[in-house]
């Protein structure tokens, strides 16, 4: 391989270390906090992380039906997760139980079909998975992904209007950016997917680590006068 191939794989690599770290730490948080949203974060991000693998496999050279068959689903499940955590930001309630009921059936059914579908190794190239999966797992991904988009967009709206901080923007806008490159890439612009990954990413990541904390402080030192306690 390459110094080039070489390059992109292990930055493909990092990349997946990078989502894995933020999966991690969302679902540490979603069992010590018990939260929900914590939760189905973290769960969208170990799926993007899963996905991210695939690719790295895939750009070295090694792959086969199976993995392809996850990897569809997989581009599908990351935005329909991810907009499980924003759903009560929109109208918690009813409208988010019947959401959650809808997405994760429709999960399941993309799993099943994804997994019991021939994918071809073709849409493979040079490394890249940029070809069109069969037409039934486009339609029934765009299920999950159209309407998991909309609610991620819409989220991301209402939360900058209620909280407008820049790490909520970068939060949010990572978490859109993400679902955006999923549904690219069931609308058959699958390298957008790659683009969408890193962006969306590299957004969370900031808008999620205090970057703040490893930053070094100098130490003004006191004047001389004020050392001693005035007599």
């Amino acid at each position: 391989m390459d110094p080039e191939k070489v390059g992109i794989a292990l930055s493909l690599l990092l990349l997946s270390l990078v989502l894995g770290f933020l999966s991690g730490r969302g679902l540490l948080r979603a069992v010590r906090e018990r939260s929900r949203h914590q939760l189905m974060f973290g769960s969208g991000l170990a799926l993007g992380t899963a996905a991210v693998g695939i690719e790295v496999v895939a750009y070295v050279g090694f792959v086969n039906t199976p993995l392809l068959q996850a990897y569809v689903f997989f581009s599908a499940a990351i935005v329909g997760v991810l907009s499980l955590g924003s759903a009560s930001s929109l109208r918690p309630g009813r409208f988010e139980d019947v959401y959650s009921a809808f997405i994760l059936a429709a999960c399941a059914i993309v799993a099943y079909v994804s997994f019991s579908t021939p994918v071809s190794v073709s849409i493979v190239r040079s490394g890249v998975i940029s070809g069109n999966p069969p037409l039934v797992l486009l339609l029934l991904s765009s299920v999950v992904t159209v309407p998991a988009t909309v609610v991620l967009l819409a989220a991301s709206v209402l939360h900058l209007r209620r909280h407008f901080h820049a790490r909520g923007l970068l939060m949010v806008a990572g978490a859109s950016i993400l679902g955006a490159g999923g549904a690219f890439y069931i609308a058959s612009f699958p390298v957008a997917l790659y683009y969408a990954e890193f962006l969306g990413i590299l957004m969370l990541f900031l808008g999620l680590v205090d970057l703040s904390r490893f930053s070094l402080r100098a130490t003004v030192p006191a004047p001389a006068g004020a050392r001693g306690t005035p007599r």
